[in-house]
């Protein structure tokens, strides 16, 4: 089969088209004939120094979109023919190939009529934000929300789930990106770089503070955050922990949720596993009724996903890359 590979730890300019024994799954797996995988941070960011686990050399792309082929020993629940979504094991080879193997728990149905690209701009990013605001956060109706990073894949989620569940969202972004934010439904975007970021929160909520962050910057972002919280609130950190050391312990009593999707398969069980396929399937349905913006920028052939993951690398780009075999 063909498959876009990495010969060992580098930038994504090195992957390298090759011919790789088209795989067989083992117990509990399948295998997928790859229509389309979405392009991630998480791609190049384990591209520049690996896994242990990896098979060299390495496959990229951990949301695949595909038609099972064949099903491993075991496999009962799932058929050949049927078209699948899914977000990967970091771990195995992924979905910038022709065929790749996926374990059956963690496979999502795509809706009937739903272009394969549209199916895969959702698993990575989607998923991440349902489990911060959904399932985490437990957003709903009037809470106050602050997304930072509104723009990108998390954020751009978060923002449309919260504003979903009846929220009072607000954004952290670039002004170029503010129209885009709040169309995602953001009530109000803060220039990250030029706004009194704690000044605009207090007039927003009439100083009264937030009930939920979602943190996608960092740890430094999580922790300067903290501080909007008001009594019993919650923050989901994506890209790092806050120092709870910010505020004084016992008093604003602040809920703090890490958030490791891909933690599902290296130290979750199989309910941690299944429970990646519910939330998908979720998210699918959203979509399909248009309910959700996938935020779909591009489709692009295999040979353009090494140049569009350094793109990708540069943190400049909006919405989701997807490559589409052609």
């Amino acid at each position: 089969m063909r498959a876009l590979t990495l010969a060992q730890p580098g930038t994504c300019d090195t992957l390298r088209l090759a011919e790789l024994p088209t795989p067989v799954p083992g117990p509990g797996q399948v295998r997928v004939k790859v229509e389309a995988c979405g392009l991630n941070p998480s791609d190049y960011q384990r591209a520049a120094y690996g896994i242990p686990e990896w098979e060299w050399p390495a496959v990229l792309g951990l949301d695949v979109v595909g038609t099972v082929d064949t099903v491993g020993e075991g496999v009962t629940d799932v058929s050949p023919g049927q078209r699948v979504a899914y977000h990967g094991d970091i771990r195995e080879r992924g979905g910038f190939a022709d065929y790749t193997l996926a374990n059956a728990a963690v496979l999502a149905p795509v809706p009937d009529g739903m272009q394969a690209a549209t199916a895969a701009a959702v698993p990575s990013a989607g998923l991440t934000a349902y489990q911060a605001v959904a399932r985490r956060l437990g957003v709903g109706q009037g809470d106050t929300v602050l997304i930072t990073g509104g723009a990108g894949g998390v954020g751009g989620f978060a923002v449309q789930l919260a504003a979903l569940a009846g929220a009072r969202v607000f954004a952290t972004e670039a002004p170029h990106n503010a129209d885009h934010v709040k169309g995602l439904g953001a009530e109000a975007v803060i220039d990250f770089r030029n706004d009194d970021i704690a000044a605009r929160i207090q007039d927003l909520t009439d100083g009264r503070g937030l009930d939920a962050v979602v943190d996608t910057i960092g740890s430094d972002s999580a922790t300067a955050n903290l501080r909007f919280l008001v009594h019993g609130g919650g923050l989901a950190a994506i890209a790092g922990r806050p120092d709870l050391d910010a505020v004084p312990p016992f008093g604003m009593a602040p809920s703090v949720h890490e958030i490791a999707l891909g933690a599902a398969y290296t130290v979750g069980d199989d309910r941690a596993r299944a429970d990646l396929a519910s939330m998908l399937t979720k998210l699918l349905t959203l979509t399909a009724e248009e309910r959700i913006d996938p935020m779909l920028s591009r489709k692009i052939p295999l040979e353009d996903v090494p140049a569009a993951l350094v793109e990708l690398s540069g943190r400049g780009v909006r919405g989701k890359i997807v490559y589409v075999r052609s």
